[in-house]
């Protein structure tokens, strides 16, 4: 196993809707050298029920918790950085009227149920796309929000940087791989894949499209390191994975100090 050094941005952490839990992910990075993360809410349906859906569908129409995603962003340092969890359930104005205090969007079809291939989720594309922001996205294996559903809006939208999270769907999944290969506005999230999923995805895609993720707080950071100290990665691949591919990607994305809550927050 290599030993990895040099800075580190997890791409994919979680803030639950408990006390202390922006200072529980500050002191979990500082235990394992993770110097900044992406935040997005969390806690929007119990696990049992998330993962019933994962499997049978169904859907929720709660709105995330994204006042106290900004909040913990804008009290870290700019060590947190913040994705708008949006409700495709909702006028896409929410968003748009939001957007400036945010690096980027997350949509779920897992959690809310509607597909990528939806006109309601093609309407949070297009404020992404005028506010420069990453979109973040979990596929399922269910028609209107597979890979290929994904590839297709990336086809459909090339100035958009599209992130597959979780290595696709499941821990093996190398079509997911093949898939967003052609396309380079799609890159890879690690966090739950396999080693060799990422090994094959690091031959096939390169590291310039791979991102370190965690998935905390339901995976240990320590734990997706151990995954990639295990696949010998060059000091160059590495610097990628953890830290230059996600700088790209987020571009203008300043640190949350400098930026006003928006008025659309405040008043909630």
């Amino acid at each position: 196993m290599s030993e990895l050094s040099g800075p580190v941005l997890d791409f994919h952490a979680r803030l639950v809707p408990r006390p202390g839990a922006a200072d529980r992910l500050l002191s979990t990075m500082d235990e394992c050298g993770v110097d900044r993360a992406v935040i997005c809410a969390g806690g929007l349906l119990p696990l049992e029920r998330l993962s019933r859906q994962l499997v049978e569908g169904g859907h929720v129409t709660a709105d995330a918790d994204n006042q106290a995603v900004f909040a913990a962003a804008d009290g870290s340092g700019g060590r947190l950085v913040p994705f708008y969890f949006a409700n495709p359930h909702r006028p896409p104005e929410r968003y748009r009227d939001e957007a400036a205090g945010f690096a980027g969007l997350e949509v779920s079809p897992a959690v809310h149920g509607v597909p990528l291939r939806d006109e309601r989720t093609e309407a949070l594309l297009a404020v992404a796309a005028e506010a420069g922001h990453p979109v973040y996205t979990v596929c399922l294996s269910r028609p209107g929000s597979t890979v290929a559903d994904l590839v297709a809006l990336a086809v459909a939208h090339p100035s958009i940087p599209f992130v597959l999270g979780h290595s696709g769907v499941g821990n093996i999944d190398y079509y997911a791989v093949d898939l967003i290969g052609p396309h380079p506005n799609i890159l890879m999230e690690t966090s739950g894949g396999y080693s060799t999923v990422v090994g094959t995805a690091l031959e096939r895609l390169g590291a310039h499209r791979l991102l370190f993720g965690s998935e905390f707080p339901l995976q240990h950071p320590r734990v997706e390191l151990a995954k990639y100290a295990a696949l010998d990665l060059t000091p160059g691949q590495w610097a990628q994975v953890a830290w230059h591919n996600a700088h790209r990607l987020l571009g203008k994305a300043r640190s949350r100090k400098e930026s006003p809550m928006p008025k659309s927050l405040e008043a909630r």
